[in-house]
């Protein structure tokens, strides 16, 4: 009886150690899960306090992920398995990133606050109809003048091309906080959740 449970336990941990082995064959860098991996901050352009690399499209830009030590996978790129030490990448995952094409904050405040009667701030940002219909109507009789510097300042005029203004380091930028999948909400004594 003894022998036969033994060899039942021998064939289960055998069956075990055959499936996990064959899941570990299996499994792609990009697949693992947090704590298992960490990828580094995107590289910062020192001119324009956004990220490098930048796809103008996918506001995203590649950044490195390093496996934790002692993980086996197939790393990007590869079709064979590897395991890590701690300090390699493994992979690059996409991050999301400011895409900017030239166009300065001050520069469009300044030109809105001091031109923007002549639409030159608009001409500057790309919008050249509403810059001419600024020029003819002198600002639209000044009301569109301070209407426009109130939108740069508020950022929700941005250059015609989709991208974002070049901010100086300590600038007035402003980040849109949104909810998904990844934010945690930590509830309040005052929503009464029964």
């Amino acid at each position: 009886m003894q022998l036969q449970s033994n060899r039942v336990f021998c064939f289960l941990f055998y069956i075990i150690l055959q499936f996990k082995n064959s899941a570990a064959s299996d499994l792609r860098c990009e697949d693992l899960l947090m704590g298992q991996f960490y990828c580094k901050d995107p590289v910062i352009d020192t001119e324009t306090q956004a990220e490098i690399n930048c796809d103008p499209e996918k506001k995203t830009t590649p950044t490195e992920c390093v496996v934790a030590e002692g993980i086996t996978c197939i790393p990007q790129n590869s079709n064979t398995l590897y395991t890590f030490n701690g300090t390699e990448v493994g992979f690059y995952k996409e991050a999301p990133c400011r895409w900017t094409n030239g166009y300065k904050f001050e520069t469009a405040l300044l030109l809105s606050v001091f031109l923007g009667m002549f639409g030159v701030d608009r001409f500057y940002l790309g919008y050249p109809a509403i810059g001419l219909l600024k020029f003819s109507t002198l600002g639209f009789f000044f009301l569109g003048q301070l209407i426009d510097i109130l939108l740069i300042a508020l950022q929700v005029v941005k250059p015609s091309d989709g991208s974002e203004y070049i901010m100086n380091y300590f600038g007035v930028g402003l980040i849109h906080i949104q909810a998904n999948n990844d934010t945690y909400i930590k509830p309040d004594e005052s929503w009464n959740m029964s």
